[in-house]
């Protein structure tokens, strides 16, 4: 699941960056996590009331959160796929439980 799910998330990237010229390096996947947590932590401070709402609804500042939540995740796989790390094996030391794998759709 967390192959196939990274996969996804590694042909959107390639698209991204060849549409826009961006070379990704070893050091672009971990520089692009830390960028996404920034905007991570943004959102939540808007939502928490602890940053300007600036002029955003609750509505569209929580579907920010989750939209930056989906953008740490994305950038999270891409930087395990680029450093070939089996989060499965990593899930299953650290949490002590084997990610299920989903039906093939």
């Amino acid at each position: 699941m967390l192959r196939r799910l990274a996969d996804q998330f590694e042909t959107a990237s390639a698209a991204h960056v060849a549409a826009n010229g961006i070379e990704r390096d070893a050091d672009w996947f971990l520089l692009k996590l830390q960028e996404e947590m920034g905007e991570l932590t943004q959102a939540w401070n808007r939502v928490t009331g602890r940053g300007r709402a600036k002029g955003r609804s609750p509505e569209e500042m929580r579907r920010d959160l989750a939209d930056e939540t989906a953008d740490l995740l994305g950038h999270l796989l891409l930087f395990a796929r680029s450093n070939d790390i089996d989060l499965a094996a990593a899930i299953e030391r650290k949490w002590l439980f084997q990610p299920a794998e989903l039906p093939k759709s």
